[in-house]
Parts: structure tokens; C-alpha cells; sequence
């Protein structure tokens, strides 16, 4: 999250600071419309699938580089064979120690049907050098994974919308490093979220090093992509979501925000810049992490802090 900045006056078309939390923009729907009735979102949301392909998601297939990738370290591997992320072949070093997490990835992999290969250290580190791990630590263990399939936008709204808890979809404005979002995608699936909202492009996607980050979340969380992100949340708000970004330089504190409590988005800005200028007007409210000691805090620990302020507040709401 950027630091914070001086402001000489209020934003242009937000009515003054401190008041673009209260008020609807851009045909956002009266609070009183936009509670969590979950019959009724969940009618909507029945209706939008009719006629779609079946199943709980519409997926796209697509990665930022195209073909296979490997999947290297021992809990990594281990957890996205347990959440059955597709693979082609498991590799493992000819001179290992024994150990438990290898003896479980290896009867997975063999119930699965996905093509067992000892070779020696040196094989599999050629291996991890091309693509594109040089020096890589992989632990004598890696997975040929799959190109990841991406959900699509208003799919993954339908499945937030008829699930059994309050959707909470975490929303990444322009996030580029892999390592981020993987470390998002840990922590929302901690605190009991849907899924991740990215940008399709300038952004971050679904890569190795996102992959071993998340310690093989990735496998059972799901992410979609938006050819337009500031369409995707316009859609979600439509829906009856609460879109929420983070900021240093919120209108308010995300400690004192009512609307965690509702159907929600939380917006995590990007490294560098924080929230793009049409994503924030997007924004029913933007909130800041009260700190001290620091001007900023890394977009993934941002997120994490909000995402568990946002589990209390329900937990304490209930």
C-alpha cells in the first residue's frame, strides 16, 4: 500500500472526504436493497447460470506463458496433489531422505494415475532451470502441473452468491508480484473467503511462484479473471456486494467499518500505487489500516490484516 499523502481539498466528484462511504456512486443500489437476503441472491444467481455450460464454474483456460510449469518443494507439492490439482508427472530425486511428506505425495500421485519419474539431482535441477527456477530449492520433489484454468468473473459471483456464508470475494487491483498474490490467496482462504477477483492483464496471474506461496491454497481457491476489473466490481455491486478498497489514505478506518458485516469486496490496491483512480470511485468506501511505526504495509500483510478484522467482526456479529 502506497503512504500516506496530503490531500489539499476533496476529491473531484466524491462529495468531500468522508462522505463516499455513505453514499451510493454511479447507480449503486440503497443499502436497504443491498442486504444479505440470501433467497433472493441466490434466485438471481440460479437464473444467470440458466442456459450456461454446468457445473459450479465457468472456467477459461489460460496462462500467462503458456504449457506445463513445475511445482517444486515438498509441502507445496504435497498439498496440491491432496487438493487434486491436475498434474502429468511427479519427478523425484533418486537420492532422497526418506520422509512422510514424500511417501503421501508419491501414493497420491500413483492413485491418480500421474506418471512417476526418478531421476538424479542433477536431471532435476536442469529441469527447474528451464523453467524458468534457476537455483531453485526443490527439495529432490517436483509436479508437472497443468495450465491453470481461471474462472470467470460473474462465475465466481454465482458461486459466492449460493453459498451457505456471506460472500467475501478479495478483489487485487494491479498486483504484479506472484508472491503477493499467492500470500492473499493463503490468508482469504484462511479467513473463509470465495475467491480471488484479478485483472487480466498488468497483473499478477496464477504462476509457480504463486503456487508455492500459497502452500498449495491455489489448488481449492478458486481466482477468476476480469477483462475489466472496474466492470467485474460494477457487476458484484449490482449483485448486492459492498465493494470496500484498502488504502493508507481511506476515509476511514477499517476497524470501524460497518459494512464488513455484509456481502463484501475487498479491494487490495497494487505495490506501488495502491488503487487506481476508477477502481477507487468504484469503491462504496475506502479503508485504511491504522498503524504506527511504519508509512505502509506490504499488499498481501494489507490484506491480511483486513480479511481477519473482517472474520471478527462477522464472528462477533453472529
Amino acid at each position: 500500500m502506497p503512504s500516506k499523502r496530503t490531500k489539499k481539498g476533496p476529491t473531484k466528484g466524491s462529495g468531500g472526504k468522508g462522505r463516499r462511504s455513505l453514499e451510493g456512486k454511479k447507480g449503486t443500489l440503497p443499502a436497504e436493497e443491498r442486504h444479505w437476503y440470501s433467497g433472493k441472491q441466490r434466485s438471481a444467481a440460479a437464473k444467470r447460470a440458466q442456459g450456461r455450460p454446468s457445473g459450479p464454474a465457468h472456467p477459461v483456460a489460460q496462462t500467462k506463458g503458456g504449457g506445463a510449469e513445475l511445482l517444486i518443494g515438498r509441502n507445496p507439492v504435497l498439498e496440491a496433489l491432496r487438493a487434486g490439482m491436475p498434474a502429468a508427472k511427479l519427478f523425484l530425486s533418486n537420492s532422497l531422505d526418506p520422509d512422510d511428506r514424500i511417501t503421501e505425495a508419491t501414493k497420491l500421485a500413483g492413485a491418480k494415475g500421474i506418471e512417476i519419474l526418478e531421476i538424479n539431482r542433477s536431471e532435476l535441477d536442469r529441469r527447474c532451470d528451464s523453467n524458468g527456477l534457476p537455483g531453485a530449492v526443490h527439495q529432490g520433489i517436483a509436479l508437472q502441473v497443468r495450465p491453470y484454468r481461471y474462472w470467470d468473473a460473474e462465475g465466481l459471483l454465482d458461486a459466492a452468491l449460493a453459498g451457505e456464508t456471506v460472500p467475501l470475494i478479495i478483489a487485487l487491483d494491479g498486483v504484479t508480484d506472484p508472491h503477493n498474490l499467492g500470500a492473499i490467496a493463503r490468508s482469504a482462504a484462511a479467513f473463509g473467503a470465495n475467491g480471488l477477483l484479478i485483472p487480466e492483464r498488468r497483473a499478477a496471474g496464477v504462476t509457480m511462484a504463486a503456487w508455492k506461496t500459497s502452500a498449495g491454497t491455489l489448488a481449492r481457491l478458486p481466482v477468476a479473471q476480469a477483462v475489466n476489473l472496474t466492470r467485474a466490481l460494477e457487476l458484484y455491486k449490482e449483485a448486492g456486494l459492498f465493494v470496500v478498497g484498502l488504502d493508507a489514505d481511506g476515509d476511514t478506518s477499517i476497524d470501524r467499518l460497518e459494512l464488513t458485516t455484509g456481502p463484501l469486496v475487498v479491494v487490495v490496491g497494487s505495490e506501488g500505487k495502491g488503487l487506481s483512480r476508477l477502481v477507487r470511485e468504484s469503491c462504496d468506501a475506502v479503508a485504511g489500516i491504522p498503524i504506527s511505526g511504519a508509512e505502509s504495509l506490504n499488499a498481501s500483510v494489507a490484506a491480511g490484516v483486513s480479511l481477519y478484522e473482517v472474520a471478527r467482526r462477522r464472528s462477533s456479529a453472529d
